[in-house]
């Protein structure tokens, strides 16, 4: 049963096989990249899924290199896939960890596949210890139990090819069929154990199928509450144009009053200086004066309006600053939720994948 040891997440490419120059992108977004290890084959694989299809399944060999090419990108060419596979990164630290685990792993798959030969050839060393003669024929079952022209009687001349000192040869060939028997019942009772274990881990996958189903329509229903209080937070946003609208026309009838209270305060200073060149006109000065009093108390309106607007601005300015922080808080629960959701289906589909 495969299981994964480390994931990342990066946009993955092939070389074109008609110029195995150019990069071909086989994603079109950033992908969940895994290292699986096989405990049955005791091999270690590269597998990356886009939905339900594998663009990456490739074994690690001891022979196998990762290239860094640049600070997010690496790379590495499967002889068996007839393909070199390329990784792009988000950063420099998710290359350099990818690339130091696949120096491990490629290190625990030369020494299994050392410990592979030494189990191979620990289990040969029975067939070694037979006759020189035995070595030049391979062990099939007609080697080892005679074909139907050699199970013959003593008596009757055979006329097959002459093999030296047959009596002295069957007691080796007697020992090297029975420590085969030995050995294969050995691997049949290790494939039996295997299955076994297959068949219980089966048995456990079907039984919480349902429960993943259960899990996943109720992250379903979830993600559907979400993408609501999303419209909900949109038709909101809509109204910061409102508040937009406002506070230009509110800039407009400031920048009005200004214009006119600077016209008042030349009116005043004009009317300032006709009265005092008009000292003939003393009734006139009078009227003037009365004018210059009602341009004060309407100045003074104009500036309580002034401060008032302008308060109610500062005030508008802080309710959308709060809204703009609220709105983030929501987005970023909102980004955490989809990409939880995005890791649970691809684990759902990696465990539906392995079973």
């Amino acid at each position: 049963i495969e299981q994964p040891i480390f994931s990342t997440r990066a946009h993955v490419f092939q070389i074109d096989p008609s110029t195995k120059k150019n990069w071909v992108p086989t994603s079109k977004h950033a992908v969940t990249v895994s290292y699986f290890f096989d405990s049955t084959r005791n091999v270690y694989r590269i597998i990356s899924l886009d939905g339900s299809k594998a663009i990456i399944n490739s074994t690690i060999t001891p022979n196998m290199t990762f290239t860094k090419t640049s600070q997010k990108f690496g790379q590495w060419a499967d002889s068996r896939a007839n393909t070199v596979y390329g990784l792009g990164f988000s950063s420099e630290n998710h290359l350099v960890k990818f690339a130091d685990k696949f120096a491990e792993f490629k290190e625990a798959a030369r020494l299994a596949k050392e410990k592979s030969q030494e189990k191979m050839e620990l289990t040969s060393t029975p067939s070694q210890e037979s006759a020189p003669g035995d070595l030049l024929s391979p062990l099939t079952s007609e080697s080892i139990n005679g074909t139907d022209d050699e199970r013959v009687t003593p008596d009757t001349p055979q006329h097959t090819e002459p093999r030296a000192e047959p009596s002295q040869n069957a007691l080796p060939f007697s020992h090297s069929s029975s420590s085969i028997n030995k050995h294969w019942e050995a691997e049949l009772a290790a494939l039996k154990g295997n299955n076994a274990k297959l068949t219980a881990a089966l048995l456990e996958s079907t039984a919480n199928v349902k429960q993943w189903k259960q899990q996943l329509a109720a992250y379903q229903e979830e993600a559907e509450r979400l993408h609501k209080r999303v419209t909900e937070l949109e038709c909101v946003s809509g109204q910061t144009t409102v508040i937009k609208s406002q506070k230009t026309e509110l800039n407009q009838t400031i920048e009005e009053l200004e214009l006119a209270l600077k016209a008042k305060e030349e009116e005043l200073e004009r009317l300032k200086a006709e009265v005092e060149s008009a000292n003939d006109f003393q009734s006139q000065k009078d009227l003037l004066t009365d004018k210059l009093q009602d341009t004060e108390a309407r100045n003074q309106v104009l500036e309580a309006q002034l401060s008032d607007l302008e308060q109610r601005l500062e005030s508008s300015q802080l309710e959308r600053e709060a809204f703009r922080k609220s709105l983030r808080s929501l987005l970023e629960l909102l980004d955490s939720k989809i990409f939880e959701l995005t890791e649970l289906r691809d684990t759902l589909a990696k465990l539906l994948e392995g079973s």
